[in-house]
């Protein structure tokens, strides 16, 4: 037998459209809490702290799902890389560019990562990208572009600060996209998801705690009851709810098309910030919504990619 001959899901079905939504809301939220995490304790504490926690909480999904807890070497060494890149280097990046840029620009920033995710899901999956996708791409790249102009004019930073923001941001995202297109290899996807993101958000805390210790020293710590609740909110919902839900994604509609959850994340941030922060819409934002969104449709509509199989 040869080639993918399953009818494919329609990507606007709830199968998939339920959790690319969930994903995006969530992850529009914790720019919220990210910020406040970051105002006494060095990032790279606060990043070990959250995957102490994801860990923890994954493992007793691990258990409840009565998953296997072990992996073979070679699964050790995808969650080694996998929390290498995801865990540690990409909210290193994230959490570092915000001290030197505000959320909102680091958001919108994140929103590229469904560039270098087609691009080298072409290069390594072969998955194919589609005209649509291009076409919705370059919609959303405008609303995008309009977004970061808005809160560039916005942010009190100075040009050398958002370039070094930026630089921070764009590592992240290059960090994310490894692992994201890690994650939808063929030999990845025999182990159990959730016994690889356990593992992986273990290593990943691991080599926070060590980075820590070298670049800052010991543990540093509040003890607000709001830091540590954002803590438990990043770890639990922003990481062991929506990270099996991001990549089931990823294995499902490719990387690219899952990466179109960071479009919409800075919208349903500003949208948050309305609510809580009295954010007040100008034409400029709201045009670039509009357009990212409409891009979203457009490349969400298109087919989808399709690895080439060995006949067998």
């Amino acid at each position: 037998m040869s080639g993918d001959e399953s009818a494919e899901p329609s990507l606007l079905t709830p199968r998939i459209l339920i959790p690319f939504l969930l994903v995006s809301l969530i992850w529009g939220s914790t720019w919220l809490v990210i910020k406040d995490q970051i105002a006494e304790v060095p990032p790279s504490w606060s990043v070990s702290y959250r995957f102490i926690i994801a860990a923890a909480a994954m493992f007793v999904l691990v258990a409840y799902k009565r998953l296997p807890f072990r992996l073979d070497r070679t699964g050790y060494l995808f969650a080694l890389i996998l929390g290498l890149f995801q865990f540690s280097f990409n909210f290193n990046f994230v959490y570092n560019a915000e001290l030197f840029i505000t959320s909102g620009l680091v958001a919108v920033l994140f929103a590229l990562l469904m560039v270098p995710n087609a691009i080298m899901g072409r290069i390594f999956l072969g998955h194919r990208i589609s005209g649509a996708f291009l076409g919705g791409s370059a919609i959303a790249a405008l609303g995008i572009a309009l977004l970061f102009w808005h809160e560039y004019r916005a942010s009190p930073a100075s040009l050398e600060q958002v370039l070094i923001g930026a630089a921070l941001a764009f590592g992240g995202i290059m960090s994310a996209s490894i692992a994201n297109v890690m994650q939808a290899g063929e030999r990845l996807k025999s182990y159990p998801m959730i016994t690889v993101l356990a593992w992986a958000m273990l290593f990943g805390a691991l080599i926070n705690i060590l980075l820590s210790w070298i670049t800052v020293g010991p543990p540093v710590y509040e003890t607000r009851a709001a830091y540590w609740g954002g803590i438990v909110y990043l770890g639990v919902i922003g990481s062991v709810v929506t990270f099996p839900l991001y990549f089931s994604m990823i294995r499902e509609i490719g990387p690219g098309k899952a990466a179109y959850s960071s479009v919409l994340v800075p919208v349903v941030a500003m949208i948050l910030s309305t609510i809580f922060e009295a954010y007040v819409w100008t034409w400029l934002p709201a045009a670039g919504a509009v357009l990212a969104m409409l891009g979203l449709l457009v490349a969400l509509r298109a087919r989808k990619p399709k690895t080439p199989r060995i006949a067998a």
